[in-house]
């Protein structure tokens, strides 16, 4: 009996050290992206700093050295891709009077059309307007300034934000396995055994997930873009690495890469027959990355279920913001692997069985 007792004292305080951790990192949500995206960035590079050490390379500079090479890489990444964005923009302002017209003389026209209903400007009643309501301008800025304010704190605080990253990640990527071994040692020695299996096993689905996804990613860019490219898109390419990045939520890459191309294609060619293509490159990569790229690289053992990739999505941007999305799978693994862990402890605890 004793020994019964004991164990559900120690699934209690289980319990309410869960509880204790989901109230902090609620009221501490403002302030933890940061430090949950150097968090996984250390995770990520923590085995190139190790391979530097076995070779005799201390830690710091060896953390310098990643840094660096995060840095060189992320540069060239940028140089690279600015001027083809930029050469993107260029032709479609040089096209933007076609696309006008295409609007003026069929768009507007077909929707009038279907519709029934004038989209003209009528200049005098919007004069007439403009005269009856000059006065409340002043109530309207007013009410429109605080907004303005509050916009720019957030960018600042974004900036700061992406400025305190490289500062966490360099003292987390110097000390991580000093911050492990005092994670071990905290730990007490009757859940030790359990909290290692369960570690490891964490471990061993973030990895697959991480590393599977960044390669998921980098091959959808390449499949997308080269797509487009051979059908004859002229925006090819941001089109395609939008909807390559994008991958990471399910389904989002493909519905808005599909959106924007069957967009681009229509200016560009004015008949939907040349849509067609389109639609096919996205159904070829939709079943490439579905039933080969994404099982082979990231695998089924995950096993989040749709209305959790959606929820998972949601509550971490309602906390975290854009950071959160970028860390609501991952993390949505891992708590995944803790629940299954609890629940099969459960199954077997004097709880279930009395």
């Amino acid at each position: 009996m004793n020994t019964e007792s004991s164990e559900d004292s120690h699934y209690l305080w289980w319990l309410v050290l869960a509880c204790v951790s989901g109230v902090l990192i609620y009221l501490l949500s403002p302030i933890l992206t940061p430090f949950l995206l150097a968090a996984v960035i250390a995770y990520i590079c923590n085995p190139l700093v190790r391979r530097l050490a076995d070779r005799n390379i201390s830690r710091t500079l060896g953390t310098v050295l990643i840094m660096l090479l995060l840095l060189g890489a992320f540069s060239a990444l940028v140089l690279i891709m600015v001027p083809l964005f930029e050469e993107e923009i260029r032709r479609v302002m040089d096209k933007m009077p076609v696309y006008l017209d295409i609007l003026k003389n069929q768009v507007i026209p077909w929707l009038e059309q279907r519709l029934n209903i004038s989209l003209e400007p009528d200049m005098n009643l919007l004069k007439q307007a403009i005269s009856e309501h000059w006065q409340s301008a002043g109530g309207v800025a007013a009410k429109v300034l605080p907004s303005i304010t509050s916009g720019g704190m957030a960018v600042v605080e974004f900036f700061v934000n992406l400025l305190l990253v490289p500062v966490v990640l360099f003292y987390l990527l110097r000390d991580w396995e000093i911050l492990l071994k005092l994670i071990d040692e905290m730990i007490p020695r009757y859940w030790h055994q359990q909290v290692a299996q369960l570690a490891h096993e964490t471990d061993r689905i973030l990895a697959e997930f991480l590393r599977g996804q960044l390669s998921v990613i980098v091959l959808m860019s390449i499949c997308y873009a080269t797509g487009l490219w051979l059908v004859g898109l002229e925006f090819a390419l941001p089109i395609g690495l939008v909807a390559g990045i994008l991958v990471f939520v399910p389904y989002l890459g493909m519905i808005v890469g599909l959106t924007l191309a069957t967009v681009a294609a229509l200016m560009q060619f004015q008949d939907w027959g040349a849509v067609i293509p389109i639609w096919i490159v996205f159904g070829i990569g939709q079943m490439l990355e579905g039933m080969l790229i994404t099982p082979w690289l990231v695998g089924d053992r995950i096993g989040l279920h749709p209305v959790v990739v959606i929820f998972a999505l949601m509550a971490f941007g309602q906390l975290f913001g854009f950071f959160g999305i970028l860390l609501a799978l991952p993390v949505s693994a891992v708590l995944l692997v803790w629940l299954r862990h609890i629940h099969q402890r459960y199954l077997g605890s004097n709880l279930y069985n009395s």
